[in-house]
This record gives structure tokens, sequence and C-alpha cells, in this order.
């Protein structure tokens, strides 16, 4: 089955409350109600929770599919150092081989601990670590001399403690038709809103609550064999390219390409999808271009073709100091309790 036709198929259903919705919003409630409890019943072991850390911030997500959460993550791990922080990432590491808790570095396996651990221990330099059980991945962070732990993807691990939350939404796909799976694309209830610090919006209109953030691209492609070589954009202005991407919302990649004047041969494949040779095996010689989460995996057997684009994430300047100044709240108040 191709599973990323199946994703489409979802969203398309999911972008409003039609038949499909109706039919299967029973189960919606069920699994709201589950989500719910099971939200209640880890905050209470969370309260007794305690870690060697000044902070813990979680970036996450109501929906399913992606929302700019990796460039977030890259963005705080930045700041928070620029800041005198020691920042770490801790990662469940999707889709890879074995649940056991694993430092990831540079030059990891993606297969063995995820492809974006691996994108994110590439750009930051910083200790990184996967484990299912973020505590404990916290605490491992702790132990590699992390001060503050950012947790990729964490916002519905309610074990783990949290002194900020940021809350990052797709600025195409939203909440949806904001119910629960299956009825909807949201894994908690969307009261769940309510208790980030920050909501960011990644591309379209920032509401008046919301912190717009946009994804933008490097000034130029690098080459996926990890080479040095790398290649302006504007020459590709006008030339057909075959364009890769195994991400949540391919077409976001795309767009971006076209919107440059690329002429766009479309691959879509599922988020996380674990790319083979003969994925990229196309009977011409056009450019091959990918992103750079992709491009992790594809390493190990990519040609000369073969280029990704950095993209980078792009915050209003009022942002920064505001989180700072929360995080230092934070880690006071901790103090004085």
């Amino acid at each position: 089955m191709n599973t990323a036709w199946l994703s489409r198929w979802w969203w398309r259903h999911w972008s409003h409350r039609g038949p499909v919705a109706a039919t299967l919003y029973p189960l919606s409630l069920a699994y709201a109600g589950l989500a719910e409890y099971n939200r209640m019943r880890l905050e209470e072991i969370r309260r007794n929770t305690r870690l060697p850390l000044k902070a813990v911030i979680v970036v996450g997500n109501l929906t399913v599919g992606g929302s700019g959460k990796t460039p977030m993550t890259d963005w705080l791990a930045r700041r928070l150092t620029e800041a005198g922080y020691r920042p770490g990432i801790v990662s469940r590491g999707y889709g890879r081989r074995g649940e056991a808790g694993q430092a990831v570095h540079p030059d990891s396996d993606p297969a063995e601990v995820g492809d974006e651990p691996v994108l994110l221990a590439r750009r930051t330099r910083l200790p990184v670590q996967v484990d299912r059980d973020r505590v404990r991945g916290a605490r491992a962070l702790a132990d590699r001399g992390a001060d503050v732990v950012i947790a990729d993807d964490g916002m519905q691990h309610h074990r783990l403690p949290r002194d900020l939350t940021v809350l990052m939404v797709d600025g195409r796909r939203g909440l949806g038709n904001g119910l629960c799976l299956p009825a909807g694309p949201l894994r908690e209830p969307k009261a769940a809103r309510a208790r980030a610090d920050f909501v960011v919006r990644t591309g379209g209109e920032a509401g008046a609550d919301e912190i717009p953030m946009q994804l933008v691209p490097a000034s130029r492609l690098r080459r996926v064999d990890g080479s040095d070589e790398t290649m302006r954009p504007r020459l590709l202005g006008g030339r057909e390219v075959h364009a890769v991407a195994g991400i949540a919302d391919p077409e976001r990649f795309f767009s971006m390409l076209e919107q440059r004047g690329i002429y766009v041969i479309r691959h879509p494949f599922p988020d996380h999808h674990r790319f083979r040779a003969r994925d990229l095996a196309f009977d011409d010689d056009l450019p091959v271009l990918m992103t750079e989460k992709d491009a992790v995996k594809c390493r190990s057997f990519a040609q000369s073709r073969h280029w990704y684009w950095p993209v980078a994430a792009s915050l209003p300047a009022t942002f920064e100091p505001a989180l700072l100044q929360r995080l230092r709240t934070s880690i006071r108040l901790r103090h004085l309790g």
C-alpha cells in the first residue's frame, strides 16, 4: 500500500467534519477520554519526579505529522548555548530499531537512532539522546553534562517534568477539524493548547496569541554524500529536477522549490521512510533534491547528482528574550521551591 497516498487521504478528511469524521466520531470520543485519563495519571507521577537539571523545555504538537519541531529544537539549542546554558536534546527516535536508550552522534546510523536525532546531532554538535522513556533519557543527558534538556516531540510524554512548553502548529494544516484520532488529526484534545507557554505557527498567518516562524532555505545546496561541494540554487532555476521528500508534508518542500523557479518531478514518500538506493534510481541524469532529514538516510549510497537544501527557523526578534526571561523565571521559582 502507498502509505504516502494514505496519509494525504486521511488529511483530506481531517481538514473538515464530513461523513468520515462523523462515522469515526464515537471512536474519537473514546480516544480523547483515554488520552485525558492517561495525562492525569502520569502527571501525578510527574509531580514526584526530580531531575538533576536546571530546566526542561518541551517542543511538541497536538497533531500527527510534522509542524516544524526539529527546526525549532535546533533554534532553541543554539540560542540556549549562546545564553550560557549547556543544552542537550532528548528524542524518542521515531522509526528506529530497538527501544533501549542510547547516545546519538553525528555519524550514528539513522536506522538505529532515528533520522531527526542524527540531523540534530550533526547540526548542533550537542549531546543528543534517544530513549522511549524521556525521563531516563533526560537523566542520561545530565550525566553527559547538560543542564537544560530540550525534549523534541515530548508534549504527550506526560511523565516528563517540564518548565516550558513550546507548541508547534502547522500553518497550512492547523489543527485540522479539531477532533482526536481517528476522526481528526489530534493526539489529545485541543484544550491542551492552553497548557503551552508559547504557540508557534510554522508558515501561514499567525493568530493574535501565536508566534510566526518561517523556514528559510540556506543560500547553498549541499551534497548528500557529505562532501564539501555546494551549489547555488539559482543554477537550478528553470531546470527540471527530481524532488524526493519522506516528510510529514512533502508538498511543503515541493512548493518551496517551485517558488524558486525550479520544475519539480514529485516523489513523495511516507514520513520517516527508510530510503534505499532504488528509491533514487531514476532513468535520467537530472539532479535529485531532497530535504536534510532525508539526506541523513541516503548518505551511504548517495551519488554526485544528489543534493539537499537545508532550512533554518526564523522567528521574530522579540521571541528570544521573552523565552529566555520565562526560562529564568521558571528556574528561579524552582530554586525557591
